[in-house]
């Protein structure tokens, strides 16, 4: 990936980490400019941010502390992963679903 494209889009790949407001706000700030490495970033930021909502949702249902609290150090992982992935300048997919996340939301620019 061009050194350009990585520059522009690094502001805007790392706010996409900061809470689910902050990629909303990354994904309002990258309309005009469509940068991909920002748009990468995004689309995994919102992957994460939604399997972590899932699992909370599906944990209020269940009695499995000890599962509820090591999927949440799993997201929390993958939220590192991916936020140390954008400081750092690199396109790298999260483990386990980040080639998923780059597939379903390919309509996010």
């Amino acid at each position: 990936m061009n050194d350009q494209i990585v520059k522009e889009g690094k502001t805007i790949a790392i706010i996409s980490y900061i809470t689910v407001i902050g990629t909303f706000i990354a994904f309002i700030m990258n309309q005009n400019k469509q940068n991909y490495f920002a748009s990468f970033h995004i689309r995994q930021a919102i992957g994460i941010f939604m399997i972590g909502i899932l699992i909370n949702f599906l944990m209020r249902f269940t009695h499995f502390e000890w599962l509820d609290l090591m999927l949440g150090i799993g997201i929390l992982i993958l939220w590192v992963i991916g936020l140390i992935g954008a400081i750092q300048g690199q396109e790298k997919p999260v483990p386990f679903l980040g080639d998923q996340f780059q597939e379903w939301f390919r309509n996010i620019h």
